[in-house]
């Protein structure tokens, strides 16, 4: 199966080009002589990171993904003190969606205490100012952004078929209509970023991210996974149509390069949840050829099938320093085509 073996490749690259045992991280460049890239903890890269272990062991059963999570868990929890809460409430809820997947995988019960250590201290994120919504940092409590809520609605939306507690629905519900009445264009679907940056109430508009429209579609696909509601999966529908409308070459369909170091993630973050709405969808076809197609131009610009690389551009091939954020993008849209694959939608 092509896809199923490109993932895999890509699985190897990642481990065998940026993993550090002398951390138990990943490091966040290559080349990365002894390490000196490490010069910044990218918390939220480790929690994709761990993301895309999980893939990898949900694709193949093999051994080697759970025991590079554990690895990976405690070298994180040890850069970051002792515990995993942070100052940043996306930062956060990345990395409790991560290992929430991770316990899930395998059932280790550290990971599950992880998840609800990270999920007891997002809650205190949100407030009344702008009517709601968890802030994006905890010193700046005004500031309110869709990469600090939706998230937040898969986390809890999980949290919810995993544990059962209603509570994590009712705040999944909640999140979700404070995200939908405040940044979502009504007029297109199109998820803005965030409100109140500077304390004046303004929305940014001009910000157009794909990680956005990504972490916006996820959260309606949990939604309507667990309560069967379709206004939730039409919700997810019109913001796809409208971010390939937005961010793609209307030439190629090829998502725009969003810059390295944290826009490094940003595609793999939108194809990630754009293949879970294929799979509720699988006769959406134009989503199909969008990951279809930018998955054949990454591949062909990835420069080796043995070791592939994944620049910020799929377009083109990368340079000779390549960021483990857009490595990453480059993994998850491969595991994601191997998923679409082995499930039989793709044809």
């Amino acid at each position: 199966m092509l896809w199923t073996k490109r993932a895999e490749q890509a699985q190897q690259s990642l481990d065998s080009l940026f993993w550090n045992a002398g951390i138990s991280m990943y490091d966040i460049e290559i080349p990365c002589p002894d390490g000196s890239c490490n010069t910044i903890f990218h918390y939220w890269w480790m929690a994709h990171a761990a993301d895309a272990l999980v893939d990898g062991l949900l694709r193949t059963d093999d051994a080697k993904y759970a025991r590079r999570l554990s690895e990976l868990h405690e070298g994180v929890r040890t850069k970051n003190g002792g515990a995993f809460p942070n100052e940043l409430y996306d930062d956060m809820e990345w990395m409790a969606i991560s290992w929430l997947r991770a316990f899930e995988a395998t059932g280790e019960p550290q990971y599950r205490d992880t998840v609800l250590e990270l999920w007891e201290d997002i809650q205190g994120g949100w407030n009344d100012t702008m009517g709601g919504g968890i802030a994006w940092h905890k010193k700046q409590l005004g500031y309110k952004n869709t990469p600090a809520n939706a998230p937040a609605v898969i986390l809890a939306c999980r949290l919810y078929r995993t544990l059962g507690r209603q509570e994590d629905l009712d705040w999944a519900k909640k999140i979700y209509v404070w995200l939908r009445e405040n940044l979502v264009d009504p007029a297109s679907g199109f998820v803005w970023d965030g409100m109140n940056r500077n304390g004046d109430g303004q929305i940014d508009k001009d910000w157009k991210f794909t990680y956005c429209q990504g972490v916006y579609i996820g959260a309606g696909v949990e939604l309507y996974r667990l309560t069967g509601d379709r206004a939730y999966l039409d919700d997810a529908a019109r913001t796809a149509e409208a971010a390939v409308e937005e961010l793609t070459s209307p030439e190629n369909g090829t998502l725009h390069d969003e810059g390295d170091g944290d826009g490094g993630l940003f595609k793999g973050i939108f194809v990630r949840y754009l293949a879970e709405l294929v799979k509720e969808q699988p006769a959406s076809n134009g989503l199909l050829k969008t990951l279809e197609g930018n998955a054949e131009k990454m591949w062909t610009h990835a420069g080796s099938e043995e070791k592939p690389l994944f620049g910020t551009s799929w377009g083109r091939t990368p340079g000779r320093k390549v960021s483990l954020s857009s490595q990453l993008s480059g993994v998850f849209l491969l595991e994601r085509m191997a998923e679409l694959e082995i499930r039989g939608i793709l044809s």
